[in-house]
C-alpha cells in the first residue's frame, strides 16, 4: 500500500515557476514508477511526466518537454515536478500517482493556476 500527498501548488503568473512535491509512504517506494497527471476543469486527466523506480528513466508529455522536470528522492520517498515557464494552459489539478504496470495509487491533487 502506498499513500501519496501532493503539495506545492498555487497561483502564479505566466512565466513563473513552481515545484510540486509528492510525499509517499510505504517501504517499497523505490519499486514503483511515479507519475504526474493533470486534469483541467471539464477535461480528461492527461499524462504529464513519469519516472522509473531508479530515477534513471523519465518520460514527458510533448506539451511540457523542456519546461518541466520530474525527479525522485528514494531516500526521502518523495517525487518532484519542477515546472518552469508556466503558461495559462498549464492550469489544472495535478495528481501524483504510483504503480508498477499501471497507476494503482493516487494522491488527492494540488491545484496549479497560471494567470496571463
Amino acid at each position: 500500500q502506498v499513500h501519496l500527498v501532493e503539495s506545492g501548488g498555487g497561483l502564479v503568473q505566466a512565466g513563473d515557476s513552481l515545484r510540486l512535491s509528492c510525499a509517499a509512504s510505504g517501504r517499497t517506494f523505490s519499486r514503483y514508477t511515479m507519475g504526474w497527471v493533470s486534469q483541467a476543469p471539464g477535461k480528461e486527466r492527461e499524462f504529464v511526466a513519469a519516472i522509473n523506480g531508479s530515477g534513471g528513466g523519465t518520460n514527458y508529455a510533448d506539451s511540457v518537454k523542456g519546461r518541466f522536470t520530474i525527479s525522485r528522492d528514494n531516500a526521502n520517498i518523495t517525487v518532484y515536478l519542477q515546472m518552469n515557464s508556466l503558461q495559462p494552459e498549464d492550469t489544472a489539478l495535478y495528481y501524483c500517482a504510483a504503480g508498477l504496470a499501471a497507476y494503482d495509487y493516487w494522491g488527492q491533487g494540488t491545484q496549479v493556476t497560471v494567470s496571463s
